[in-house]
């Protein structure tokens, strides 16, 4: 469980707004290992200071934020062995991704492949594990711990090749098209 503490203002003066689990994370039934949450998000405009004390991820649609909208997301992926069990429903995978992680499910192509596309400039920053970003020319980056992905609204895949789960934070910051 990711935890967050926000900061805010009380007479003038920085307070701690609150600490504690974020109410969006997600362990996904079927798909295990994989976990979403949203950790934050600012609308459409320029972000209101002070902060007014609302939870913005409490019920935002969609994931996918709007220009000048930006969205902090913590992903953890199961590694694409998990993918290959028997017991692997894809049905179930992507009902469970449209109920959580609207407007990003909407971007993944059909085919399985994991490829998608979003009208976003991402700031990608693996945290833990290794994963391998694929872009649709067929090349393959070996991400580590520690690595950045400056994602510019191009069709990409991550993928887990590894056997260890692999977490990544993503600021999604909207763009136009």
């Amino acid at each position: 469980m990711v935890r967050r503490i926000v900061t805010g203002e009380k007479n003038g003066k920085s307070v701690f707004a609150s600490d504690g689990p974020v109410p969006s994370t997600h362990d996904y039934a079927a798909v295990p290992g994989f976990q979403t949450t949203l950790a934050w998000a600012t609308l459409q405009g320029v972000a209101a200071l002070p902060y007014d004390g609302r939870d913005p991820v409490v019920e935002i649609r969609p994931v996918v934020p709007d220009p000048h909208g930006t969205r902090l997301l913590v992903v953890q992926f199961p590694p694409d062995s998990a993918l290959d069990s028997v017991d692997f429903d894809p049905v179930a995978a992507a009902q469970e991704y449209e109920a959580h992680l609207p407007g990003l499910a909407q971007a993944f192509e059909p085919d399985g492949s994991g490829m998608h596309r979003t009208t976003t400039v991402d700031y990608d920053i693996i945290v833990s594990g290794e994963l391998w970003l694929e872009l649709d020319d067929g090349e393959i980056r070996h991400l580590k711990a520690g690595d950045i992905v400056v994602q510019n609204g191009t069709r990409h895949a991550w993928r887990n090749r590894g056997t260890v789960p692999a977490v990544m934070v993503a600021v999604l910051i909207g763009a136009a098209r």
